[in-house]
């Protein structure tokens, strides 16, 4: 009887001590947020990320009753960004919107201070941005096709400029050299402006990244587009082919956009704000504003936010080992 009794008392703690996190959990949940939140941003102010992080802030602010504010961390392909978002409290109040070289860091810094997969709770997708092969109005190629045909003439070597090392478009461009059988040149530039101007000056021929800077450019006729990436046409450039209409169904680069906290967030937390992030994606206005930036709203699970960052981190490995790219700093 005594065991018994003891064991009653055992399980009657364990219980009590299991409601009390529970209401505790629950508890956040209701009065979250209860000060001001900080969306931090791994880019300037202006980009692609920041002017969705800006959007996001403001449909939150509307319907959570607390301002949610963003925080440009620019540097280190991220990093600097990441590494603030991990070691802040867990609570909800500092969030991360991670860009897509959040999956592939851990293949280009040796020494990150943080665990890409373990010290960050996913709480939803947020969107894709379709990469832009973009060229010189000097180059003679007018589409993907004769850009290769150009590649493999031997007439020129070409030459094509990325944001960095191990960017999206860097990656990209290295998938496309494996696919068609052509070797490109890569020039890497510190930033989409900088890369842009040496295209327009002829000092690289080709540019490939998120679409959303190059759309007022290929508009105004300074440079011309040959593809993008995905698999159905940006609304914002409806004329340019995809990369599989252009002969490469298996491409599948892109940049995109994942909302994070610190690891350890309380469930509920993460799940009141996955809900609300989803609703505000699906707002019309929204849709059509970022739409017009080449931005394509989705939203996701936490879990599949999480699944997906692994199988990028994974893709871009063997992508890297593949084409034995040395992009560790």
């Amino acid at each position: 009887m005594a065991i018994k009794s003891g064991c009653s008392s055992v399980i009657a703690r364990l219980l009590m001590g299991t409601f009390f996190l529970l209401s505790s959990h629950l508890s956040h949940a209701q009065s979250y947020p209860s000060k001001p939140v900080k969306i931090v941003v791994p880019f300037a102010a202006g980009g692609v990320v920041d002017v969705t992080a800006r959007q996001l802030g403001q449909k939150f602010t509307e319907v959570l009753g607390q301002a949610f504010v963003v925080e440009n961390k620019a540097g280190a392909g991220g990093t600097i960004a990441a590494e603030l978002v991990a070691k802040s409290p867990p609570d909800g109040h500092t969030l991360l919107l991670a860009f897509d070289s959040h999956a592939v860091n851990p293949h280009v810094y040796k020494n990150l201070r943080f665990n890409t997969f373990e010290d960050f709770a996913p709480i939803s997708f947020v969107g894709s941005i379709p990469l832009l092969f973009v060229a010189s109005n000097n180059l003679p190629a007018n589409d993907i096709a004769s850009l290769i045909r150009l590649a493999k003439s031997g007439q020129a070597k070409i030459s094509y400029g990325s944001v960095g090392a191990g960017s999206s478009g860097h990656l990209a461009a290295e998938q496309l050299n494996l696919l068609a059988g052509i070797q490109m040149l890569h020039v890497p530039f510190k930033g989409g402006a900088p890369a842009m101007n040496a295209l327009m000056g002829d000092q690289v021929n080709l540019v490939i990244f998120a679409a959303t800077a190059a759309v007022p450019l290929v508009n105004a006729g300074k440079i011309k587009p040959l593809a993008v990436s995905g698999t159905r046409r940006s609304t914002a450039l409806p004329n340019v082919p995809t990369m599989p209409e252009a002969g490469f169904p298996q491409f599948n680069s892109g940049a995109w956009m994942g909302l994070l906290a610190p690891a350890g967030t309380p469930a509920p937390i993460i799940q009141k704000l996955n809900q609300e992030l989803s609703k505000a994606i699906a707002d019309p206005e929204l849709v059509k504003k970022l739409g017009e930036l080449a931005i394509q709203l989705s939203s996701s699970t936490p879990e599949e936010l999480g699944a997906f960052i692994r199988s990028e981190h994974d893709k871009w490995g063997r992508l890297i080992k593949e084409v034995k790219l040395n992009i560790e700093q």
